[in-house]
């Protein structure tokens, strides 16, 4: 994944997430959890690396806004970070 740098966490509250899993339903479900709680940048794309065990993502969120609450499954997700 590319540096995180102060452009993406230029004031207190943002943080900038990278999460590995063993697959991807559960790093999905993680995302979903963490958007739950904040405002984040939503389910964002899962990616592999070759003869790195599990799945990558890069979750951006703000601590300091609520969550969306879950919808249906075809809702939009995310409070857009």
């Amino acid at each position: 994944m590319d540096r995180i740098d102060t452009t993406q966490i230029p004031e207190p509250g943002l943080v900038v997430l990278d999460l590995t899993a063993h697959d991807e339903p559960t790093a999905h479900t993680v995302m979903a959890a963490l958007e739950g709680m904040w405002a984040t940048s939503g389910i964002t794309a899962v990616r592999r690396e070759a003869g790195v065990p599990g799945v990558r993502a890069r979750v951006h969120a703000d601590i300091r806004r609520r969550g969306t609450p879950p919808g249906p499954l075809d809702s939009s997700y995310g409070a857009g970070v």
